[in-house]
């Protein structure tokens, strides 16, 4: 009968491959291959890696870029609406000082008059012959027999709010020859002496709404104490 040993063969063929691979391995061509292959390897996976993480920041700020934008054109729309409101709002403060304006000039003489005749009312002895008004500059000519009623006409449009300002009076005085004769006697009378006067002041009625609201503000904020209307300095009279 013939014997044979399997272990021994199995031992055999193990380390005839084992020897095969250390000397594939030991060979320096081989190393080489294999370090080529391992730092190739790993070459690519950092490109990998690289590229996937430049793609992935490429598309976040894509995406912040559009927000961004997506922003401005919001405020683009918001600062144009904001800026067409307020070419409203300015045209619409023109056309209100434009009808000011136009109101102020069509009611200007009237309201002059009106004021005037205000004053000649809280007067007595006062005559007016002439009322010019050139702008904002007013001219009134008149005449009275005394000239208390001319100082006090002049102290009621100087103290008037603003309504008129820098108010200067010139007077002059003047005889007038009396056509009547007296029945009894048969003599004339006297003749009579009246002052005739020139006032020349501002008509600013924008001054005195100013000073009215000035008042209504104060008398609101609970009142100080007014100063004496006494010590303001009287109008001036020039005479002549």
């Amino acid at each position: 009968m013939i014997k044979i040993n399997l272990l021994d063969s199995v031992t055999e063929r193990q380390g005839g491959a084992s020897a095969a691979v250390e000397k594939k391995v030991s060979n320096p061509m081989s190393r080489f291959l294999l370090m080529s292959i391992a730092v190739f390897t790993l070459f690519i996976a950092v490109v990998g890696w690289d590229f996937i993480s430049t793609h992935r920041a490429k598309a976040e700020a894509e995406r912040q870029l559009a927000e961004q934008k997506k922003i401005a054109e919001e405020l683009a729309t918001v600062m144009k609406e904001q800026q067409e409101l307020e070419q409203k709002i300015d045209n619409i403060n023109k056309r209100i000082e434009a009808i000011k304006k136009l109101r102020n000039s069509q009611a200007g003489p009237s309201a002059v008059l009106e004021s005037i005749r205000e004053r000649i009312g809280m007067t007595p002895d006062i005559y007016l012959d002439s009322v010019e008004q050139k702008g904002d500059q007013l001219t009134v000519k008149g005449s009275s027999p005394n000239e208390t009623s001319i100082t006090q006409f002049g102290r009621s449009l100087e103290f008037s709010s603003g309504l008129f300002t820098n108010l200067s009076i010139e007077t002059q005085r003047k005889e007038i020859q009396s056509q009547q004769v007296n029945e009894v006697t048969g003599v004339e009378t006297p003749k009579l002496e009246v002052i005739e006067f020139t006032i020349r002041c501002a008509y600013t009625p924008e001054n005195a709404n100013k000073d009215n609201d000035s008042t209504t503000a104060s008398n609101g904020s609970g009142g100080q104490d007014k100063p004496d209307s006494g010590s303001s300095e009287a109008p001036k009279v020039a005479q002549n």
